[in-house]
Formats: C-alpha cells, sequence, structure tokens
C-alpha cells in the first residue's frame, strides 16, 4: 500500500466519513478556509483511484467515490510505519513517548494497563 499525501489523507478522511461522495461533497466537508478549486480535488481524487485507495461510480459523466480501504486498516499501517520509523520498532519506546511526553492522566495509565494485562 502506497503512502498518502497530507492533501490525499484529508480527501480519504472525508470519505471515510461519508461513505461515498461527489467531489463537490468531498470539498464542502473538507475543513479548509478558503476551500480548494474543483479541479484540485477531482484531481486527488484520481491519484487516490490510481494509488487503490478510491474506486467510483459513474454517473454518465459524474463520479462518485467511494473508499476501497478501509479507515482502520490504513491506520494500522500507519502506526506500524511510524513505530519503525520513529521508535526503533518498539512498542515499549512507543509507550515511554505518550508517558513522558504527553503528560497522560493516570485514568489513561490505567486503561493502558488494563491493556496490557490482558494481552
Amino acid at each position: 500500500m502506497e503512502s498518502l499525501t497530507k492533501a490525499e489523507e484529508k480527501v480519504m478522511q472525508v470519505l471515510w466519513k461519508l461513505d461515498k461522495a461527489f467531489v463537490k461533497d468531498i470539498i464542502e466537508n473538507l475543513d479548509e478556509s478558503p476551500k480548494p478549486p474543483y479541479t484540485t480535488i477531482s484531481s486527488i481524487v484520481r491519484i487516490l483511484e490510481g494509488k487503490g485507495f478510491v474506486a467510483y461510480k459513474a454517473y454518465g459523466k459524474t463520479h462518485e467515490y467511494y473508499p476501497v480501504i478501509k479507515r482502520e486498516e490504513y491506520s494500522k499501517r500507519t502506526m506500524r510505519q511510524m513505530i519503525a520509523d520513529y521508535f526503533d520498532g518498539s512498542a515499549a519506546n512507543v509507550m515511554s513517548f505518550l508517558v513522558q511526553e504527553e503528560k497522560l492522566k493516570a485514568s489513561d495509565i490505567e486503561a493502558l494497563k488494563k491493556l496490557i494485562d490482558k494481552q
């Protein structure tokens, strides 16, 4: 699975949220201001299609796009890659970072302990 650019990820986030959408729907649901041009989003969607993330149903010249890759699948792959790239492949290094840098609440730490104990 190929990596996504920030712009591609933003479009995918909208598609995952909406389940299916026309380009105009994607633009309406982007948090950006000002909204990007139609042609820009249309190009991004075609790139996503080429990467295998998106497919479409044609209605004449109009296309309704939908995600082929599930958000959870992409999240898992992205997280694994981040752990490999930035934490020497170690889940313990990730946990240490979260505890030290993110100032986790005691309740968050307790919830993490319970998850670990289940494994």
